[in-house]
């Protein structure tokens, strides 16, 4: 559960901006999506390999 301080002086709009970003901080919408279909962890672990190969080609060559 989100809990976000509304100050008294404070619009409705800069608490609902608040919340907002709390939101997408907090990954809710991304841990409902994955949760929604059912991955083995050995596809799971393989998409994270590959993630981590793609990530040391890009950025591995820079610096």
């Amino acid at each position: 559960m989100l809990i976000i301080d509304v100050k008294d002086n404070e619009s409705i709009e800069r608490a609902l901006k608040k919340y907002k970003r709390k939101f997408d901080r907090a990954g809710i919408m991304k841990e409902l999506r994955s949760r929604k279909h059912f991955v083995k962890p050995s596809i799971k672990r393989r998409g994270e390999i590959q993630k981590a190969v793609y990530k040391q080609k890009t950025y591995g060559e820079q610096g």
